[in-house]
């Protein structure tokens, strides 16, 4: 009785455990995938890097409805709230109309001098050199008076001296006189004057009246030539900056005298 109620019991073990299986089927259950929190991506196997995902996660791509819209007047209030980018301004000025570049002052010219020493030139130069445009150094004759005398050659002696001064009267001349001592005793002198045209008129006379031996000639050495130095300046110079490089005169001066070239500077 005993096997007989063995042979049994795994028939009937038997025949649950195929239509347990029959019931099942073959398909396998499908897993369900928790939700992620937005942003963090799910991970993948490396044999599942080309699979697509057949389902995406209701918080990956959330669906608005009309009743999930904020109100307008909330939309507003954030936009409002937020920081707004500052339009960038240029603040460099613009060029007028007709202008290229930046405005430059304009010119003003002065003659600095005169200068007689070189040393004082040299310096005067080499101090104006950086402060302006343009620097010019020129010659310009002496304006220092000269003075001319008209007169004759020693004669032979004091009487001959005396008959030619009284021939002089006759023609109607005067302001004479005989030297009376050293190398030029014995000469007339017909005249002092204090420039050069005054003493060639008083000789054309006399050489008019017949006395060509007489002659006009500048009294003591001849006055040096000076030196003056022309700048271009966009600051103005007064007397004071002049007298401060050893220039007796600051004078206004024509922009067009100074060269458009920059000298060189003083060594």
């Amino acid at each position: 009785m005993l096997a007989r109620s063995l042979i049994v019991l795994l028939v009937v073990l038997n025949v649950g455990v195929a239509l347990w299986w029959l019931a099942r089927g073959d398909a396998a259950p499908v897993p369900v995938e928790a939700a992620l929190p937005d942003g963090v991506a799910r991970l993948q196997l490396v044999g599942e890097a080309g699979a697509t995902p057949s389902s995406t996660p209701a918080s990956a791509s959330p669906s608005v409805t009309a009743g999930d819209e904020p109100p307008a007047s909330e939309t507003a209030a954030d936009d409002a709230s937020a920081p707004s980018p500052e339009p960038v301004v240029d603040a460099s000025p613009e060029p007028a109309s007709g202008e290229t570049g930046p405005a430059v002052a304009a010119l003003q010219c002065y003659a600095l001098g005169p200068f007689t020493d070189a040393g004082k030139l040299a310096a005067a130069q080499r101090a104006l050199q950086p402060r302006v445009a343009r620097l010019h150094v020129r010659e310009a004759p002496s304006t220092a008076r000269a003075d001319w005398r008209v007169w004759l050659p020693p004669q032979p002696d004091r009487a001959a001296a005396q008959a030619l001064v009284e021939r002089i009267v006759a023609a109607g001349f005067s302001d004479y006189y005989i030297v009376a001592s050293g190398e030029q005793a014995n000469s007339v002198a017909l005249g002092l004057y204090g420039s050069e045209a005054s003493a060639r008129r008083r000789q054309s006379a006399l050489h008019a009246a017949g006395f060509t031996e007489v002659q006009a000639d500048a009294v003591g050495d001849t006055p040096p030539a000076t030196r003056w130095i022309d700048v271009a300046s966009a600051a103005p110079l007064a007397a004071a900056d002049g007298r401060a490089l050893g220039a007796a005169k600051v004078e206004p001066l024509d922009c067009a005298a100074v060269p458009a070239t920059p000298a060189a500077a003083a060594r």
